[in-house]
């Protein structure tokens, strides 16, 4: 496999898994960049490019509540999940969950015949 295909598969698969962690991430008032933080200091690289647009269909699809605050002498947007949001949130969960049980033993599986 190429490393431009890896790339591509890469992103496919991590696509998914970063609309779960900003679900997840946003329990908690963030604005843009703080949200950025925290998941990278999680472990989950995001570029600004990726993350705003994300938030902002998360918002207009009816999943996150939003408000103007001042804080550090600026205006920021803070984002966090509504009862909608958050009735999603567990339901992926669980998605997530049940998925990984069923790929573990694939993976375990696949390690071996390496």
């Amino acid at each position: 496999m190429t490393t431009s295909q890896l790339d591509k598969m890469r992103l496919e698969l991590r696509r998914g898994v970063l609309v779960l962690a900003v679900l997840a991430s946003l329990k908690q008032p963030h604005y843009g960049y703080s949200l950025r933080k925290q998941l990278q200091d999680g472990g989950i690289d995001i570029d600004e490019g990726t993350l705003y647009p994300l938030i902002r269909r998360l918002a207009e699809q009816g999943l996150l509540d939003s408000e103007w605050q001042q804080a550090e002498g600026r205006e920021r947007r803070y984002y966090q999940l509504n009862s909608q949001g958050q009735q999603l949130l567990q339901q992926l969960r669980q998605e997530w969950l049940q998925l990984g049980t069923a790929l573990s033993p694939l993976l375990s599986l696949t390690k071996e015949a390496d």
